[in-house]
């Protein structure tokens, strides 16, 4: 291990012990980063096209319900910036951090899901990157009927304030996100993703 690595030595989960209900999916292409921060049913290609059927538009019946496992199988698999292993490994994201908060009002369609993480140590240097590497792949993969609420679990992080303040502003993820090296860093993280 590189000495220069915040925590040169974490604990290691084994792959088999974590839980997955994964299924088998067709192969889709790979959303961009910034498709999940545009409008879904704008087509650059054709601005008079009629929208697109999107998620809100289905009855309640059509609608695919999502749970709390499905986000872990979503987030679980992506690499650690630091090491060549997965958050789910190394216990960055558990399947008891992770919340799907039903909308506030039976008028609203909006859900939320809450995603804690743990560094791997609390002076991790990289607790930012791999916040927004989260968000960015649970943006790019749930409909647009959930609001994506990655924070950093109370009393891990010397940190968690300031980070948590970066991840929930809008406009500080999008300007976060026209950084080219931090959009490499993110895309290298999201490329283990299933």
């Amino acid at each position: 291990m590189e000495a220069d690595k915040d925590n040169a030595n974490p604990t290691i989960l084994n792959p088999s012990d974590l839980p997955s209900r994964r299924r088998s999916a067709p192969t889709a292409k790979r959303v961009g980063i910034f498709e999940a921060l545009a409008p879904a049913n704008i087509s650059p290609a054709d601005p008079l096209a009629p929208p697109v059927a999107s998620d809100s538009t289905l009855s309640d019946d059509e609608r695919e319900e999502i749970d709390e496992q499905e986000v872990y199988d979503l987030i679980s698999t992506i690499s650690d910036p630091e090491h060549p292993l997965s958050l789910g490994s190394l216990g960055v994201v558990t399947l008891d951090d992770i919340a799907i908060i039903p909308p506030a009002s039976p008028r609203s369609r909006i859900s939320s899901v809450r995603v804690l993480i743990t560094p791997t140590t609390s002076a991790c240097s990289l607790t930012t990157v791999i916040g927004l590497g989260v968000k960015v792949r649970l943006l790019n993969a749930l409909p647009p009927r959930f609001r994506v609420d990655v924070r950093i679990k109370e009393g891990t992080s010397r940190t968690a304030d300031e980070v948590n303040k970066q991840l929930g502003d809008k406009e500080r993820v999008a300007a976060a996100m026209e950084n080219r090296s931090l959009v490499n860093v993110v895309n290298n993280m999201l490329a283990t993703c299933a």
